[in-house]
């Protein structure tokens, strides 16, 4: 079979291996579409945290189960499924308190060990959910959203309160929609006009704000001199995540999404004086990949037009670069197998 091989930074290669063994309590899945994020992004250029070359990337994952390795009354052959790709060892602290999300001995798929671009890939069965209402262009965008769904948990977000998300990318986005889910008036904070008015378009009731301009009395005069109870950023900007505080409300919370691989400083009378509470968001669970997945049968916003780009598996590595070089408008990139 196939296989994209990001072999070191900078560098795809198209390799042939052996189809995947199953072992008992997997399932063999014939991949579909798969999601391209900044992770993957990070990670070609050499910028990704956690990582280590050659891997087979891609963990925002959809496909359909061609092979079981046991007979099961969870899955049958010919279903559509969406996958959970952070591997937990079930054993750890973090596991033990059901945050598999942040397991000590995480293993994400595309990450730490060889994810989905590829045209086979066994998964245990507890990390498949059936999606067999979705569309697979739906159903590779569910690990996505769910990184802003979980976000948007962890900031216990109470109905009318102000929430500024800060970057207007594809996981700033998701979490603007379960924000708004969530019942919070929400800003969307960032450099780009388009990304901006691409926010305004797939959700109206959104305030924007252009970070070229007085961002500070821009958010003040929105929420009438009261700021953000809840901030979000989810730049994976160490300038934009060390400035983020002054956006909060005294009393506020301030939630990091995005990951950079830098160090973070705050001016502690700042932090003080709001009584921040400061808050990491990492992966997500099952229970927000379920919230994702009843969050689009219900039609409760359309995905359709997130989906910016899909590219054929074959031209991936000459059409890469080009997919995101700088200015490019895509928001969510596709990559299709048939």
């Amino acid at each position: 079979m196939k296989t994209i091989v990001c072999k070191n930074p900078n560098n795809f290669e198209v390799a042939e291996v052996e189809k995947p063994v199953l072992k008992k309590g997997e399932a063999l899945i014939k991949m579909k579409r798969i999601g391209i994020c900044g992770t993957d992004i990070h990670a070609y250029h050499g910028r990704q945290p956690f990582f280590s070359y050659p891997r087979v990337l891609g963990h925002e994952l959809a496909g359909e189960i061609v092979e079981l390795s046991n007979e099961t009354d969870l899955f049958e052959i010919g279903n559509k499924v969406t996958i959970i790709p952070y591997l937990e060892c079930g054993e750890c602290i973090a596991c033990r308190n059901g945050k598999t999300n942040c397991c000590v001995n995480l293993q994400v798929l595309g990450v730490h060990t060889d994810g989905g671009m590829q045209e086979y890939l066994n998964i245990p069965y507890s990390h498949l959910i059936k999606v067999d209402e979705l569309s697979f262009e739906q159903a590779a965008t569910v690990e996505c959203l769910s990184i802003g769904a979980h976000a948007v948990r962890r900031a216990s977000i109470q109905k009318d309160e102000w929430v500024l998300v800060i970057g207007a990318g594809p996981i700033g986005l998701g979490v603007m929609q379960f924000a708004m889910n969530a019942g919070a008036k929400v800003i969307m904070l960032d450099r780009s006009a388009e990304r901006l008015a691409f926010c305004k378009n797939w959700a109206a009731s959104v305030y924007i704000v252009n970070g070229g301009g007085d961002v500070l009395q821009h958010i003040k005069d929105i929420t009438n001199g009261d700021m953000p109870t809840v901030v979000f950023d989810a730049t994976g900007n160490a300038q934009s995540m060390n400035e983020a505080y002054q956006f909060a409300a005294h009393s506020g919370r301030l939630v990091y999404v995005g990951l950079v691989q830098a160090d973070l400083q705050f001016p502690d009378p700042e932090i003080h004086k709001r009584e921040l509470t400061i808050l990491s968001s990492r992966n997500a669970t099952r229970q927000d990949f379920n919230t994702v997945i009843t969050a689009l049968k219900e039609k409760k916003f359309n995905v359709a037009p997130f989906i910016t780009n899909i590219v054929p598996f074959d031209n991936l590595p000459c059409d890469f670069e080009k997919i995101f070089s700088a200015g490019n408008s895509n928001i969510k990139v596709l990559i299709e197998l048939l």
